[in-house]
């Protein structure tokens, strides 16, 4: 028998409006202090330097008020969970959006004028309000989870490559570790394979034999931060099982063909 479909988890939207505004000004206030030499450095995303990550960053809030300016659409199209997998074909279009958007401004003014622009877009708007967006019209409210996940992964890119500790709001890391755990249910629905993500998720997937009661025969727990890096293609599979940052138990407790969800 097929497990039953599960009710999407439900975000409170008020703590994700706040993680989202409060991740952004962590970043932005590391961003103001950055030296020229770590400016220059390379992010580890592509060919761009750490100065073209804090401008993307900046441009996500940006894109969040630009969106809120279109008129909005009729109905959503895509829920937080698939978000994921609609991303990768999008990857050069939305970088090509962003330098045309932010170039020529230095970063401080960059994020003053983005942080205004999205909190005086948040304000006006409901969580209802459907985007109308590239990768398919969203409610607010499940885009800002998204925000999340875009947010974190990149505070964590940037603490890695200019040497940073850009604190991680804890309901943001909550949303996002949440978000791509689901993801990775939806991508291999099933209950033969039990994934634990302490504090924030578990999640069930891959056909097989599902499991009930007591200790599930197959296992697979990490920590937010090493699931983050490996869903979003940052860590691989091998790499964070010989650091010991991954416990798997179990004949198919093995997330290898599955991961990167996004990258």
């Amino acid at each position: 028998m097929p497990p039953a479909r599960k009710k999407p988890r439900a975000y409170d939207p008020v703590k994700i409006r706040a993680a989202v505004t409060a991740q952004f000004d962590h970043v932005g206030r590391a961003v103001r202090e950055l030296e020229p030499e770590q400016l220059q450095r390379p992010s580890g995303l592509g060919d761009w330097t750490v100065a073209d990550l804090a401008a993307h960053i900046a441009w996500i809030a940006d894109s969040l008020a630009a969106g809120l300016a279109r008129p909005p659409a009729a109905v959503p199209e895509l829920t937080a969970t698939e978000w994921p997998f609609a991303t990768a074909s999008l990857a050069g279009k939305i970088s090509e959006a962003a330098r045309e958007t932010l170039t020529g401004a230095p970063l401080p003014e960059l994020y003053e004028r983005a942080a205004g622009a999205m909190a005086g877009a948040l304000a006006a708007s409901p969580g209802g309000r459907v985007l109308q967006l590239w990768i398919g019209d969203m409610t607010l409210a499940d885009f800002l989870v998204t925000r999340t996940v875009e947010l974190v992964v990149h505070t964590d890119d940037l603490n890695r490559a200019a040497g940073l500790d850009i604190p991680i709001e804890r309901q943001a890391l909550a949303a996002c570790t949440r978000l791509l755990a689901d993801s990775l249910a939806l991508k291999a629905p099933g209950g033969s394979v039990e994934v634990r993500i302490p504090p924030f998720a578990v999640v069930q997937c891959i056909e097989g034999p599902r499991h009930t009661r007591g200790t599930p025969p197959n296992v697979v727990e990490t920590d937010p931060l090493t699931w983050i890096r490996l869903a979003t293609g940052r860590t691989a599979w091998a790499e964070a099982l010989d650091a010991a940052h991954v416990r798997a138990s179990g004949e198919r407790a093995d997330l290898s063909a599955l991961l990167p969800l996004m990258s």
